[in-house]
């Protein structure tokens, strides 16, 4: 790694942390020795970067620190790639041109010397979904998560049985094969995974969501947890056809 690369490397560690980060984690993380991390971190003091502390009780940067978005490592550039190029092949009629817009965005935005990481990755993902048919727009889902909205789904379920449900989103959820929207369920009073392939229909309420958004994600994230521990748990099943919405 050059040694211009270390040292943006070293502010992107610790722009991602909001403890002290040690010189040991530093020069680990950047396989050198911590005797070059004290060096390199000089460096970038006397060049005015805010960032505080000493060696043997770690660093940190200026949360009010800035550096242009777009100075990136060919490893970012390969992850931006690979993620792209995932969920352009999700067939979601915004996000999968969003995806393509968002590469030719950034390939006009990097230096020449890094545009073929994007035009010739060295990365791929697996073949796209096909021959999903959807009644319910996922734009529509996202839009109630955001907005923070309870929706009613009319759903037809794996064994055939038709329910309608009021529920509570929490998170729209991509696997390779299918799209999951994971809320609330407010018949079952706990949590459901509902396939966006087998919603008849969805109607976004006029009911905010009572509950704020970190307690029910925590809560859903728990619970999630108790689900994988048994045996076939529903987390672990989706993807694989599993109707875990009960």
């Amino acid at each position: 790694m050059r040694r211009a690369e270390r040292l943006f490397q070293i502010i992107q560690v610790l722009r991602r942390s909001s403890l002290p980060v040690t010189g040991a984690a530093l020069a680990a993380e950047l396989e050198v020795s911590t005797r070059t991390v004290y060096r390199d971190v000089a460096d970038l003091m006397a060049q005015r970067v805010p960032i505080t502390g000493e060696a043997g009780l770690g660093y940190l940067l200026a949360a009010e620190y800035d550096m242009p978005p777009l100075m990136l490592t060919p490893a970012e550039l390969e992850a931006i790639v690979l993620g792209a190029q995932w969920v352009a092949g999700r067939g979601d009629a915004l996000l999968s041109p969003a995806a393509r817009d968002v590469l030719a965005k950034v390939s006009t935005a990097v230096p020449a010397h890094l545009r073929p990481f994007i035009a010739e990755p060295s990365t791929a993902t697996q073949p796209s979904l096909s021959g999903v048919e959807e009644a319910v727009a996922t734009a529509d889902l996202r839009d109630a998560i955001r907005r923070r909205l309870k929706v009613r789904l009319r759903y037809c379920a794996e064994s055939g049985e038709q329910t309608e449900r009021i529920v509570r989103p929490v998170v729209l959820g991509y696997s390779d094969t299918t799209r999951v929207l994971i809320a609330w369920c407010e018949l079952r009073r706990d949590f459901r995974h509902f396939r966006t392939d087998r919603m008849q229909a969805a109607e976004l309420l006029n009911q905010p969501i009572g509950e704020p958004r970190g307690p029910l994600l925590r809560r859903w994230e728990a619970w999630r947890l108790a689900e994988l521990a048994k045996p076939g748990g529903i987390a672990g099943s989706l993807g694989q056809g599993h109707d875990p919405c009960g």
